[in-house]
């Protein structure tokens, strides 16, 4: 990390986080807090596991690739219980998610669009638009839990894969612009997450 990054740590706690990431990217707890933040987003939690997959693969961009796999993994197996919320547990769990992120008047344009389109739906799992929903959506509208298996690691295996990759290419001039411009990085990553959620809501109109 540059010493201009370093500098600003002591009173930026989102760069307090990268540094500390940064320096833990291969500690003893590193990989499982990956794995915990992407099994979460992929069900409840808000945040993409890329705020750990990337600065971890920035550290080590030899294992860059092998990261990405991990999350894609893990993704892939918080998408079963995001499946089994929305089948098993809809009524209590599954729409108090689905109502805090908005998504409460929506279920039923879900349910039909799953009926019109299939398991193409879940192909959304590689697009900003918030894998939660989807898999929650998912086990709600009764889709073949096999092929939802299957169609989710593909597509979380390519979305992480992407990122992997340029990790792996483009490394140093990520790092260097990460260090120098974390804060918007991190509000374009918010971005994207909230463009996600926009268009899922006019998607199902």
């Amino acid at each position: 990390m540059s010493e201009n990054a370093q500098a600003r740590t002591g009173w930026n706690p989102l760069r307090g986080l990268y540094a500390w990431i940064m320096r833990n990217a291969h500690g003893r707890h590193a990989w499982a807090i990956l794995a915990g933040v992407a099994f979460a987003e992929s069900s409840f939690f808000p945040i993409p596991p890329d705020v750990m997959l990337v600065p971890m693969g920035l550290a080590h961009r030899e294992r860059a690739l092998a990261m990405a796999a991990w999350t894609a993994m893990w993704s892939v197996i918080g998408g079963c219980l995001g499946y089994a919320i929305g089948a098993l547990l809809y009524n209590s769990v599954g729409q108090w998610l689905v109502n805090v992120y908005g998504m409460g008047g929506e279920l039923d344009a879900f349910r039909a669009a799953y009926a019109k389109y299939g398991a193409l739906i879940v192909l959304q799992g590689i697009t900003p638009i918030p894998y939660k929903v989807v898999t929650i959506s998912a086990g709600f509208a009764g889709l073949n839990f096999p092929l939802f298996l299957l169609l989710s690691a593909i597509t979380r295996s390519v979305r992480f894969a992407i990122v992997g990759v340029a990790l792996y290419l483009f490394g140093e001039p990520v790092k260097t612009f990460m260090d120098k411009w974390l804060e918007w990085a991190f509000l374009a990553l918010l971005v994207l997450v909230v463009a996600g959620f926009v268009v899922l809501h006019y998607l199902v109109k």
